[in-house]
């Protein structure tokens, strides 16, 4: 498997690429606000993205989307209870100050709990994580030859989880999207989360203060 992942955008969002060694082809998660970026290091890998897949809507995870599926003819996909955000992103912006203003286009799918995505050998498992925003999900990522990693966007940092006052969800809803869905992971499984360094489940179970 082909394991890489860059820190694209203003707000230093992680951006992942997910390969295939023998089919070639490849999933990007949350490289919306990346996509120069993103497709450089798609074609140095020589891979095909197959699916554009975003933890939530936030603008520095899906924000240029529509252009970067331009580039590769990957089918973009998004959990469906995020559509609402996903449409508002330019009134967003605009309350950053941010410019230019996204083209929102209509994405090709919606992402389910539970859902498998495959590229080879390579499958990504969907876990709907509520609590950051509603429609918050994270990746589960396995091989046959590797241990299992977790993308988990805004849900989980290390030492920390994300903001839950931004509309619709609770720091209860997090809480426990957390416990139910990434704490049954064993503890040697990396996480992958938004923003910054990479953790463990492990690390988090005995060292968040927010899972105590």
């Amino acid at each position: 498997m082909i394991f890489e992942t860059l820190c694209v955008g203003m707000l230093a969002c992680n951006a992942t690429v997910i390969g295939d060694e023998k089919t070639r082809e490849a999933i990007v998660v949350d490289g919306g606000d990346g996509v120069d970026e993103v497709v450089a290091r798609l074609q140095k890998l020589d891979l095909r993205a197959k699916y554009l897949i975003h933890t939530h809507a936030h603008f520095d995870h899906i924000a240029e989307v529509g252009r970067l599926r331009e580039h590769t003819q990957a089918a973009a996909l998004l959990h469906p209870a995020d559509l609402p955000i996903y449409h508002d992103q330019p009134r967003l912006m605009r309350l950053f100050g941010l410019e230019p203003l996204p083209r929102i286009v209509d994405l090709d799918g919606d992402l389910s709990d539970g859902e498998r995505l495959a590229v080879g050998g390579v499958t990504c498992e969907v876990l709907h994580t509520p609590g950051h925003t509603p429609g918050s999900v994270c990746f589960a990522i396995d091989e046959r030859s590797s241990s299992t990693r977790l993308l988990t966007g805004d849900t989980l940092f290390a030492g920390a989880i994300g903001r839950w006052d931004l509309g619709g969800t609770s720091m209860e809803d997090i809480v426990s999207s957390i416990r139910r869905k990434l704490l049954c992971f064993p503890d040697e499984t990396q996480v992958v989360p938004g923003h910054g360094m990479f953790t463990t489940i492990g690390n988090e179970r005995s060292s968040n203060p927010y899972l105590r």
